[in-house]
């Protein structure tokens, strides 16, 4: 680019020459008495840190014409030595004409080896008489802004000095310094740079997937850390307060939304194992909206995706799983619904900001994916290449109808790094004007620049950050200009619009991304979560805190803390499986089936709040041969079971033959999904009972005795008829034939009276009577179903507790 070719201002060959022979002479003497020195006595030289130099402010920031510089800091003399003469000079370098070399002098601030520039010298310095060790010593200096000898508008190396000598070293030199730069605008610019600044509203995952069984289902949170954050004096209550008065634009995550507005009502906060405690800051939560909907109420609001779902892991990792873009899609779709039920205001919600604005083809076929159609890149991802001799405007088309909104580098990285010190903020504050400023010098062209900082700042650099851009504000040659604009900005023809090859992705960043077994986890996550909604009365109490939480798990905010991301995964998991377990089978032990039909009971209990139901309980006979169930190998029924309720399904069955037979249950949804673990239980078949035998068996003995003794006493009465009345022959010839023949039956109804024993002979006319009675109580014990020998009942009273062992079905 051009502005490599740039130049920083150097001493004069002649100046350098006249320093260095000074600085010989001067030390001739005192090379001679360290000649003259014992050897055991060493020689002290200065080193470069033997006084540190803080700027602590230079007000203003960026002067202009007829303004007096106020310089503020301290000095600190590091040395064993007591520095004496010491005084703090301010000195102006030669103007720095390139983005380049402001970042090159940045690098090395208190370099003495590096050009010290002009002192400004007369009355505009402050004197020590001594600067004793380990003793800090402040200072203010104030000097009109015409003293300084500023020539042309531009960026000028700017330094504060300290300068002394030492018992060592006792002649007069420059022990510290600290470089800055100074912006120097006189009057308003011929262009001016509108400038876009995105001001971050973004925070860590704070909310799990739990939630409290009551109505309002009362929110857990990981932790009590958010209320820290959006109490006075908290990272996110300071950009709030010091963002309200910038114009810039918001971009806000819209979990931190949701988060906050949870807190305002009743909360728990997840404690050591299951344990919860109730949150106690809704006065906090409720005013940090408060604050906020003023604040946002006539600014430019984008709405990223619900919790800052990170792009590049997802185009790297996740897109091979199925189901991963959806999460996207719904995250997207839900951001703007959050923003305006929580702020009152109508978010943008078509840019994607992909993390430090590096992109890849894959990372922008992702983010446009959800209905995005502008991606937040930065300069040192989408390079240029053309040759331009200036910073072109940040829109550029990359085809498909996508605008790659390009934040410029430089500036959006000024604030980072430790700026918990007063001196390290006054630095970021003073080198992001001047690259601003020298931004603007490169062309006479108007153009529109994007600065895109990193995603959560912390409060100093929120600080550095709001002091940099109210500076810039006031300037003479910046305006504002929102997001929006900036990106319908006409885009510089000679800008590159080639988006790198995945190969030139950080690699640094690559090492950050969630792996692709996250992404696998949230795919069976939500596998279970489908699963389980098709069987609830009342599905949103499940779907919206686990479709929240699935979005979370997918969270930028991960970057860099695996271990972290992986226990709220599994958290989410687990509660999920814990929930899904309410809703279950009771276990079942043996089951005896007397006869050759019964019913055998299953209970479904719900522990669940809310009702259950679009489920089939399926009883499955593993021998159908033995064992049939509704007729078949298995059958099902619907089930629907009240919230914290069991119901007990009854199944018809019938026994083809004795024996133990496995039978599982297994609840399905509508779809013929399985539902849960199955129950399996032995049933073993016993067609007919031994006490069922042995009562049949007796009375077909009876039977047989009975008819055994009728047959012996007829045969015994047709032997006794023969000898009286001369056999069977005769008396069949002497008896009657022919129709009017009196009948004698073959089988007398009741044998004749036999006398005792059954010999036939007469004497005991009550013999037939007592056979009579005998035959009739046979017959009567027989048919009797209530005799003592019956088997008792075999079915055992419902219970929603674990059958016992050896239960009984009902017949």
């Amino acid at each position: 680019m051009a502005e490599a070719a740039d130049f920083q201002g150097t001493p004069s060959p002649a100046r350098r020459w006249l320093r260095r022979t000074g600085a010989l002479l001067a030390g001739a003497p005192l090379l001679a008495a360290l000649v003259q020195l014992p050897a055991a006595v060493p020689a002290q030289a200065a080193d470069s840190d033997t006084v540190s130099v803080a700027l602590d402010s230079l007000s203003p920031s960026a002067p202009s014409d007829g303004d007096t510089l106020t310089v503020s800091g301290t000095v600190t003399n590091n040395g064993k030595q007591a520095v004496t003469d010491a005084h703090v000079d301010l000195r102006v370098g030669s103007q720095l004409t390139a983005r380049s070399a402001i970042g090159s002098a940045a690098r090395h601030p208190d370099d003495l080896q590096s050009s010290l520039g002009t002192a400004v010298g007369g009355k505009y310095t402050e004197d020590f008489d001594s600067l004793a060790p380990g003793v800090a010593e402040h200072f203010t200096i104030s000097v009109p802004v015409d003293k300084l000898d500023l020539g042309q508008d531009g960026v000028y190396p700017f330094g504060v000095s300290l300068s002394g000598q030492t018992s060592a070293q006792p002649w007069d030199q420059v022990l510290g310094i600290q470089r800055t730069f100074l912006p120097w605008q006189s009057s308003d610019a011929d262009t001016q740079t509108r400038t876009t600044y995105l001001w971050p509203l973004i925070s860590t995952v704070h909310v799990t997937a739990k939630t409290g069984a009551g109505e309002l289902q009362t929110p857990v949170f990981l932790d009590d850390d958010l209320a820290k954050e959006i109490s006075p004096g908290g990272r996110l209550a300071q950009m709030l307060a010091l963002g309200k008065d910038l114009d810039v634009t918001w971009v806000i995550d819209p979990d931190l939304l949701a988060s906050v507005d949870a807190m305002t009502r009743s909360y728990r906060v997840q404690g050591a194992g299951e344990t919860t405690t109730a949150g106690t800051h809704q006065a906090v939560a409720k005013q940090f909206l408060a604050d906020l909907q003023n604040a946002v109420a006539d600014k430019e609001v984008v709405a990223l995706p619900f919790a800052d779902p990170d792009l590049a892991s997802l185009a790297h990792n996740g897109t091979s799983v199925t189901g991963s873009l959806s999460h996207l899609k719904d995250a997207t779709d839900v951001a703007a619904t959050t923003v305006q039920t929580v702020l009152h205001v109508t978010p943008s919600t078509d840019f994607a900001w992909p993390v430090n604005g590096a992109v890849d083809p894959s990372i922008i076929k992702v983010a446009t994916s959800a209905g995005a159609d502008k991606v937040i890149a930065r300069s040192d991802s989408l390079q240029e290449t053309g040759g331009l001799p200036y910073t072109p405007s940040a829109a550029r088309p990359i085809g498909g109808g996508t605008t790659a909104v390009v934040a410029d580098a430089r500036l959006s990285t000024a604030f980072q790094g430790d700026l918990t010190n007063a001196d390290a903020a006054t630095l970021a504050v003073q080198q992001f004007l001047a690259q601003s400023l020298a931004l603007n010098t490169q062309t006479d062209k108007q153009r529109s620049i994007v600065v895109a900082p990193q995603r959560m700042p912390s409060a100093s650099q929120a600080q550095a950050m709001a002091t940099a851009i109210t500076a810039l504000q006031g300037s003479n040659w910046s305006q504002s200009q929102d997001l929006a604009t900036a990106a319908k900005d006409k885009p510089d023809p000679g800008a590159t619009t080639k988006i790198p090859s995945s190969s030139a992705y950080p690699s640094s960043l690559r090492k950050q991304q969630l792996p692709r077994t996250a992404f696998e986890q949230i795919a069976r996550t939500q596998d279970k979560l489908d699963n389980f909604q098709v069987v609830l009365t009342n599905q949103s109490r499940v779907v919206t805190p686990f479709g929240r939480a699935i979005n979370r798990e997918m969270s930028t905010s991960w970057r860099g803390r695996g271990t972290e991301a992986d226990s709220f995964r599994t958290g989410v998991e687990s509660w999920l499986d814990s929930l899904t377990g309410q809703v279950k089978l009771i276990d079942k032990s043996e089951t005896k089936l007397s006869g050759r039909s019964a019913t055998i009971p299953v209970t479904v209990q719900n522990n669940l709040v809310q009702g259950v139901g679009h489920l089939m309980l399926r009883l499955t006979s593993t021998m159908p041969t033995r064992l049939e169930i509704g007729g078949k190998a298995y059958y099902e029924q619907p089930v629907e079971v009240s919230g914290g309720h069991t119901q007990s399904v009854k199944f018809s069955t019938s026994a083809n033959a004795n024996g133990r037979v496995e039978v599982f249950a297994q609840l399905y949804t509508e779809d013929g999904q399985e539902y849960g673990d199955p129950v399996r239980f032995d049933v073993k078949v016993t067609e007919v009972t031994p006490t069922v035998m042995l009562v049949i068996g007796g009375g077909v003995l009876l039977l047989v005795l009975a008819g055994f003794r009728m047959y012996t006493q007829r045969k015994r009465a047709a032997a006794r008829r023969a000898e009286e009345g001369g056999g069977p022959d005769e008396a069949g010839e002497d008896t009657p034939q022919g129709p009017d023949a009196p009948q004698t039956p073959e089988t007398p109804e009741a044998p004749e009276d036999t006398g005792p024993e059954g010999t036939g002979r007469p004497g005991n006319p009550d013999a037939g009577e007592d056979r009579l009675q005998d035959e009739s109580a046979a017959r009567s014990r027989a048919e009797d179903p209530e005799q003592p020998s019956d088997p008792t009942p075999d079915t055992a009273p419902e219970s929603a507790d674990p059958s016992g062992t050896g239960e009984r079905v009902d017949r």
